[in-house]
């Protein structure tokens, strides 16, 4: 399937060129494609005012032996971890915290892109620095969660739906102003409930106008269809439904005008669900998920940015390496928040004398994946802690 634009190469973006405070450009004569007709009255394709810049973002955050940052996690969900070590859900513990993340030395070494809650956009460190300035400092890209959670989808099976089209083109022109180049939008889709067709529809078109108005307010949409790990089911149904899925996600895309050279994808890797009784090898998840990506994304997409959904620090790791044995034409890489922040956070416990042992841990983590997605990941030293499992039943963000 072919992009709706008909651009050429661009270079990767400068970090200058993401800066806050970007006066938003207005559409102009250079911003409408006309393409070949195809019917006798022929076709006109609108191509958003910031489309090179878009290409260039996506080229930057799908850079080699880098990955995403996946710190978005709601004030809720974020309480959750706090939780876990003993702290209270507090914007002070929550500012340690991601603090904590983005100041760890040489991150952007080995991550491009960091997807932030709206609270931590807006945020300053501890020591009063603008988060988005500390991960720009870094050349990090600063990247932003739109949607609005899930809900219950009527008249389906038990499933859900992703609400925050409402509003969200204002809401994208401010974070645009704010720093943010790119975009996160998660919905979901469930083995175990049907899928429905209704569910799969829902879910593929709320995502297309998503990436629409995120593109045309500047901001690279990342497109994430979650199928989640809940479930009994084996490889081969994984596989079955992600076909569907990505298949109805890229019709709608194209039904949309976006700019194919303008997203990144963040699919689920396909693995059978965490409860089936045979588990799978990581160059066996590496097989169905090339070839799923083979038959279902066009090559014009820069960047496909794994998310971990629940699998083990060290499983999401090895799986990735797997899928990097060979070349693709894609940029195979990471979206991870537990499998790269579980023995992060653990380390740090809310301990101010922590920090440096908890950034330290966060950097193994992060380098394993930069290994990982060149291709060069041995697995060697891997402490216990990275070993254990991630996934818990029904999770929510």
């Amino acid at each position: 399937m072919a992009s709706a634009s008909l651009l050429k190469s661009s270079p990767v973006l400068d970090k200058s060129e993401w800066v806050k405070g970007q006066t938003l450009r207005q559409p102009s004569a250079s911003s409408v494609v006309r393409c070949l007709p195809t019917t006798p009255s022929g076709l006109t394709i609108r191509a958003s005012s910031y489309a090179d810049e878009l290409v260039k973002t996506a080229k930057t955050v799908a850079s080699p032996g880098r990955g995403i940052l996946a710190m978005d996690e709601s004030n809720a969900t974020c309480g959750k971890r706090l939780a876990s070590i003993g702290l209270e859900n507090t914007e002070a513990n929550r500012q340690a915290y991601r603090t904590l993340l983005v100041s760890a030395p040489a991150l952007g070494q080995y991550v491009s892109g960091a997807i932030l809650f709206e609270e931590t956009l807006y945020q300053s460190t501890i020591d009063g620095k603008k988060i988005v300035d500390v991960l720009v400092e870094q050349g990090i890209v600063p990247g932003i969660k739109v949607d609005k959670g899930l809900v219950p989808l009527a008249g389906s099976n038990d499933e859900s739906w992703c609400q925050g089209l409402d509003g969200l083109a204002s809401r994208t022109a401010a974070y645009y102003q704010q720093g943010a180049r790119f975009a996160k939008w998660r919905t979901v889709v469930s083995i175990p409930n049907g899928p429905s067709a209704l569910a799969v529809k829902e879910a593929a078109w709320g995502l297309a106008r998503y990436a629409s108005i995120a593109q045309d307010n500047g901001l690279v949409p990342i497109v994430e269809p979650e199928i989640l790990l809940d479930g009994e089911h084996t490889i081969d149904r994984t596989f079955e439904v992600a076909l569907k899925v990505w298949a109805e996600v890229f019709f709608y895309l194209a039904e949309n005008n976006v700019l194919f050279e303008g997203i990144l994808l963040k699919p689920s890797m396909v693995t059978p669900g965490a409860e089936a009784k045979e588990r799978a090898t990581p160059q066996q998840v590496a097989d169905y998920t090339l070839k799923l990506l083979h038959r279902r994304i066009p090559p014009a997409v820069p960047g496909i940015m794994f998310l971990s959904g629940g699998q083990s620090e060290l499983e999401a790791t090895l799986n990735l390496n797997a899928m990097n044995q060979s070349t693709n034409p894609w940029h195979v890489s990471f979206s991870y928040a537990r499998a790269l922040q579980n023995t992060c956070l653990k380390t740090w416990g809310g301990r101010p004398e922590n920090v440096k042992a908890a950034q330290d841990a966060l950097l193994l983590r992060a380098k394993a994946n930069s290994l990982a997605q060149l291709g060069k990941y041995t697995g060697e030293g891997e402490s216990e802690e990275a070993k254990k499992e991630l996934f818990v039943k029904g999770y929510v963000y």
